[in-house]
């Protein structure tokens, strides 16, 4: 990638195409960039860890760590309490309340073989990781969400039910 012209070393842009440009340490920088956006790929189950409170969903770590998949089995019924998925929208309330039950259950089988115990361990690390990044924030009057709008009640007729308020 580097010629040699009257004795110095002179950086050539390689671009591979058009997405992506490299350059050699030394040579000319690009003008412009190129923004490039990785998501994370999850699976049903991961997808279904619900977004909840800071300190409840330490609580969660915490109870997963000393008695594997409580903290999950516990972080299900919060989705029943209204917290967030990235799964509710597609999947709804119920379904990802019973991917959360099942991750626990996995959980507490394979405590056995210490697998569930590290899962567990990870998937409380998860709900503390996603509290953290929640975009809404309690309030006085009710949980605002990113469109700034009270939450108050949260749909469960995929239950057989009408309406829970919070």
């Amino acid at each position: 990638m580097a010629q040699k012209e009257g004795g110095t070393d002179q950086g050539r842009i390689k671009t591979e195409d058009n997405l992506r440009a490299k350059t050699m340490a030394g040579g000319p920088s690009a003008g412009g960039g190129v923004v490039v956006e990785v998501r994370e790929k999850k699976g049903p189950l991961r997808a279904a860890i619900p977004t909840m409170p800071f300190p409840v969903a330490v609580i969660c770590l915490f109870l997963n760590t000393f008695i594997p998949g409580l903290g999950t089995f516990v972080s299900a019924f919060t989705v029943l309490c209204g917290a967030r998925s990235e799964l509710i929208s597609e999947r709804g309330v119920c379904c990802v309340f019973w991917l959360n039950v099942a991750a626990a259950f996995i959980q507490i089988l394979t405590a056995v073989i210490m697998v569930g115990w590290i899962m567990s361990i990870f998937w409380g690390m998860d709900m503390v990781i996603l509290a953290k990044h929640v975009p809404g924030t309690p309030t006085k009057g009710g949980v605002h969400g990113a469109s700034g709008k009270d939450v108050t009640a949260v749909d469960f007729s995929c239950c057989g039910g009408a309406a829970a308020l919070l």
